[in-house]
């Protein structure tokens, strides 16, 4: 692994992402890290990743992870939570990566939509904005709301809103009320 010390999840993640691309796993990178690529800089002591894997993939995933020195957690959620699990990936020194297995109303296209970034000297995909919007406003919390109007501000003349009104559709009337308020504002 890349790290060396406390306080680098951004790194944890390469190694994560080297073991998605050889399982030939779709992800997307989301959270903090999609956030600062899109105009919403903010501090985060983790990363996280949305993968294109089902519950039951997820453990077989998990042991592979294990078996490379990862410490791992696979905490499926109940039938109300919008993500159906989270594969939760930590090295010696506490740095995290969190992997949502899916999340209810998230397109399967989104992981087409998803673009390359350069990150020492490894290539990350990120997320893209209407997605990342329509998550954020899903969320709902305070900060979650937050980074969806910098992102939004950062943005506004290049955003296809007609595609991000259908995603946030999709994640339900609450979503799709918040994404209104924040356009207006």
């Amino acid at each position: 692994m890349r790290t060396t010390g406390p306080g680098q999840s951004a790194f944890l993640i390469i190694d994560v992402i080297a073991v998605l691309n050889r399982e030939n796993v779709d992800y997307a990178v989301i959270g903090a890290m999609a956030g600062s690529v899109h105009g919403a800089i903010r501090a985060s002591v983790d990363a996280d990743a949305v993968i294109s894997l089902t519950v039951q993939q997820s453990a077989e995933l998990e042991r592979k992870f294990q078996a490379i020195g990862f410490i791992t957690e696979l905490r499926r959620g109940d039938l109300d939570d919008p993500i159906p699990a989270v594969l939760s990936l930590k090295d010696a020194h506490e740095n995290r990566v969190d992997l949502l297995v899916g999340l209810r109303g998230m397109e399967s296209q989104a992981f087409s939509r998803t673009f390359d970034v350069a990150f020492h000297n490894e290539k990350l995909r990120i997320i893209g904005r209407e997605d990342f919007i329509a998550m954020k406003v899903f969320a709902g919390g305070p900060v979650d709301l937050m980074d969806a109007s910098r992102v939004i501000s950062a943005a506004r003349e290049s955003l296809d809103v007609e595609l991000l009104h259908r995603l946030a559709r999709r994640f339900g009337g609450e979503a799709a009320e918040s994404l209104d308020r924040l356009l207006a504002g």
